[in-house]
């Protein structure tokens, strides 16, 4: 769990502590919007990212699902995906990223996973965010992964996958409960 100390005292949780960060530091460019119903979307499509949509694709990291329940989890993933994509053509109103003409709250949100999604396509040898079926994110993401401020902080494929190995290793190793 990513934890931020900040005058001494512990922020805990990745969307807890951008929400922190924006609320602090107001003397540069703010990550969420101002409006509140656009706030509360962000807000609501975060949440569904971090909790209900990213746990599918650490499922598929573990390497634990076989057969037709890995096929079930990488059509949630992709369902999951078709949704955002409604959601980006909603929130982003015609410009570049969700939160309209720059990087905000629900791109960092969703962005900090893209590595995550390359490295599940590369494991299952399926593209997730295609063209045919989510244009709009893809666009999103390359405009996303060629900002000079991402670039410098985005994870690459490969660290990824050998924490993959490891997590894989790791569950194979678990005992199995007994039922």
């Amino acid at each position: 769990m990513p934890v931020l100390i900040h005058a001494d005292k512990p922020i805990c949780e990745s969307l807890i502590i951008v929400q922190y960060i924006d609320a602090v530091w107001t003397n540069g460019p703010t990550l969420l919007p101002s409006d509140p119903y656009d706030r509360a979307i962000a807000l609501f499509w975060a949440a569904y990212i971090d909790d209900k949509w990213f746990p599918s694709v650490i499922g598929i990291a573990r390497g634990q699902l076989e057969g037709k329940a890995k096929e079930a989890v990488i059509e949630q993933i992709s369902a999951g995906l078709v949704l955002l994509e409604e959601a980006f053509e909603k929130c982003s109103k015609g410009k570049g990223f969700f939160s309209g003409e720059k990087i905000g709250y629900l791109n960092i949100v969703l962005g900090s996973f893209l590595g995550w999604i390359s490295m599940t396509e590369k494991m299952i040898g399926t593209k997730l965010i295609d063209e045919a079926k989510t244009p709009c994110l893809v666009g999103w993401a390359e405009r996303f992964c060629a900002d000079n401020a991402v670039k410098e902080v985005m994870l690459e494929i490969e660290k990824l996958e050998e924490f993959a190995k490891l997590l894989q290793a790791m569950y194979r190793a678990r005992p199995k409960p007994k039922l």
